[in-house]
């Protein structure tokens, strides 16, 4: 499926997999257009959190329910598998603790959405090789010292993590550029950003 390059990848697939009228928890949820569309057009009961405070006032301004929170401080006041999904939505690599944060998520949820940008595609690969200095591509626009990527992983990684923490990969998409594609190991290095739905297994 081709999509245009304006869309957030992220956005259209998550949109797509959630059910109508499910609840819906969006950790970071930024200025809450994503829970907004969902809320409005498919009947969730939807929550947003977020840490940046002129985020909470536009997300506020949407008409969204939202708490003013830092994950890295955890979801101590909501109870276990309360919400239908969870979204993790080009978040995790820029909070402090993220395995804590991958916790917690999987607690207060059924299933996890989790997006994020592959620091193993292979532009950013390359660019590293060739240049010697850390990468600038038109997905990780960020120099060294202002990104706000404070964890770099590639899929691997996040498969590392699912495989040593009893989470099910229930389904990948692969974003290249220019399409979405079902996300395939062996190609992981062809996908600029990769979203995985998780669920506990057992």
């Amino acid at each position: 499926m081709t999509v245009n390059k304006q869309y957030r990848f992220d956005h259209k697939v998550i949109y797509d997999l959630i059910p109508t009228g499910n609840s819906v928890l969006d950790l970071g949820c930024g200025n809450g257009e994503l829970l907004s569309k969902l809320i409005r057009q498919k009947g969730v009961k939807g929550l947003g959190i977020e840490k940046e405070f002129d985020l909470v006032a536009e997300t506020i301004a949407r008409g969204v329910p939202v708490i003013h929170s830092d994950l890295d401080e955890g979801l101590a006041g909501l109870p276990d598998r309360f919400f239908d999904y969870v979204i993790l939505e080009k978040t995790l690599q820029a909070v402090k603790r993220p395995l804590f944060v991958l916790g917690e998520m999987m607690r207060v949820g059924t299933a996890g959405i989790v997006s994020f940008p592959n620091f193993g595609h292979r532009q950013v690969v390359l660019s590293l090789l060739s240049t010697g200095k850390m990468p600038v591509t038109p997905n990780l626009p960020y120099q060294w010292h202002d990104t706000p990527n404070i964890h770099l992983f590639t899929a691997k990684d996040f498969l590392d993590w699912a495989g040593a923490n009893n989470v099910r990969i229930e389904k990948g998409f692969s974003w290249t550029g220019s399409e979405i594609v079902p996300f395939k190991e062996e190609e992981s290095a062809l996908a600029e950003e990769i979203l995985f739905v998780v669920s506990r297994e057992g």
